[in-house]
């Protein structure tokens, strides 16, 4: 991460995910709000769902892995060379990564196997934020001031996403804490590339003064900017699907197939989703 592509592509991949959980937390609620049996909101598809998005997940925490260790002079696996410790800043990176890579594990397998409780992913995912947060916290020692302002806006994001997510895993199907979530993850994305221009930046000009407190003053109002973009981000998302459900996919419905569904079965595949 000692480089501005370094950080965006993390950054990348927190605000795909970002974005791809408002989709699926905005998705569920309005097929629940519309109650249709239809294909948009079966139980398959979402268990589809699950299983690809737990795939992209462990795409993703591999290539943060391997890119750690391999590329522009990594650690190559070897935690201790020549007496001392090996590029340790690129293991704690590697650490982050890894802990994404079992949520996404953990995705795919309460999917597969019956027996594992639903409320895993969630419990993992929260767990992934918490060390991600811990790592961070321990990440900056020795550094100037705006270097570590930046990185302590980030452990904050990532330790209130992680409490978020441990809410998520205690109350189940609550839109809400679902879309606060993918708010905090979607301002964890743009923070990423935050840092990036401000520590490396890709147009090879001056860098940002890093003891100057001005620059500290200005970046705790980007804060406010980035999270107030994410907002209107999921507002934009919200009303197109709402849009997309309301008017376009309920006519691909049947009517009669959601008479035929009792309240039973409605409540089961609410739970299960």
């Amino acid at each position: 991460m000692g480089s501005f592509k370094g950080h965006a592509l993390p950054g990348s991949f927190f605000f795909i995910m970002g974005l791809w959980w408002t989709t699926k937390s905005i998705l569920k609620h309005l097929c629940k709000k519309h109650k249709r049996t239809c294909y948009v909101g079966s139980k398959a598809l979402f268990h589809r769902m699950e299983i690809v998005e737990g795939i992209c997940v462990i795409i993703m925490a591999l290539t943060g892995m391997l890119g750690e260790q391999f590329i522009s002079g990594g650690p190559a696996m070897i935690l201790y060379k020549e007496g001392q410790w090996n590029e340790l800043l690129e293991w704690h990176h590697f650490t982050m990564y890894f802990f994404f890579g079992l949520f996404g594990v953990a995705n795919i397998l309460c999917v597969t196997v019956s027996s594992l409780p639903s409320a895993l992913p969630k419990l993992m995912f929260s767990n992934a934020l918490f060390v991600e947060a811990f790592i961070f916290r321990n990440h900056t020692h020795g550094r100037e001031t705006l270097d570590i302002f930046v990185h302590q806006v980030l452990v904050s994001v990532t330790f209130v996403t992680g409490l978020v997510a441990f809410l998520e895993f205690l109350i189940r199907n609550n839109v809400l804490l679902e879309l606060l979530r993918s708010s905090l993850i979607l301002l964890q994305g743009s923070w990423f590339w935050q840092i990036g221009f401000v520590l490396y930046p890709p147009s090879g000009g001056p860098s940002w003064d890093l003891i100057d407190h001005n620059n500290v003053m200005f970046l705790a109002i980007c804060v406010c900017w980035h999270y107030a973009m994410a907002y209107i981000i999921i507002g934009v998302d919200y009303a197109f699907f709402t849009w997309l459900v309301k008017y376009r996919l309920k006519r691909l419905c049947p009517s009669e197939v959601g008479l035929l569904k009792n309240v039973e079965r409605e409540q089961e595949s609410e739970e299960e989703m």
